[in-house]
C-alpha cells in the first residue's frame, strides 16, 4: 500500500465514488492500471484544531494499517476524509465501518 501525497491525486479521487460513514467519508477512484492501491488521509479545519485533526488522522491511518489492506484493490486510489465523530467512535466501530465501506461497491448504485 502506497500513500497519496500530491494534491492532484486527492482532487481526482474526490471526483470519484463516495461512501459515507459516521467517522469518515471514503472516496474511491479507479486509476485503470495494476499498480498497488494508494491511500490518502485528509481532515478539514471544520473538525477542530490541529490537535483534534491530527488525532483523527492518526486513528484513520491505524484503522487502515490494521486492516492489512486486504480489501484494497490494486489500481485504485482511496482517500479517507475524517469527520469529528471519528474521535468518539471506538476502534472496533471504525474498523467495521472501514471494512463495510470497502465491501460496498458504489458502481452498483448507479
Amino acid at each position: 500500500m502506497e500513500r497519496l501525497k500530491q494534491r492532484a491525486d486527492f482532487l481526482a479521487a474526490a471526483g470519484g465514488a463516495k461512501v459515507h460513514r459516521p467517522g469518515f467519508i471514503l472516496q474511491l477512484r479507479d486509476r485503470g492500471d495494476e499498480n498497488p492501491a494508494r491511500v490518502g488521509f485528509t481532515v478539514s479545519k471544520k473538525v477542530g484544531n490541529a490537535v483534534e485533526r491530527n488525532r483523527v488522522r492518526r486513528r484513520l491511518r491505524e484503522i487502515v494499517r490494521l486492516s492489512d489492506a486486504s480489501g484494497l484493490k490494486s489500481g485504485r486510489d482511496y482517500v479517507l476524509v475524517g469527520r469529528k465523530n471519528a474521535l468518539e467512535l471506538s476502534y472496533q466501530r471504525l474498523a467495521a465501518d472501514f471494512s463495510n465501506a470497502l465491501a460496498h461497491d458504489p458502481k452498483q448504485d448507479r
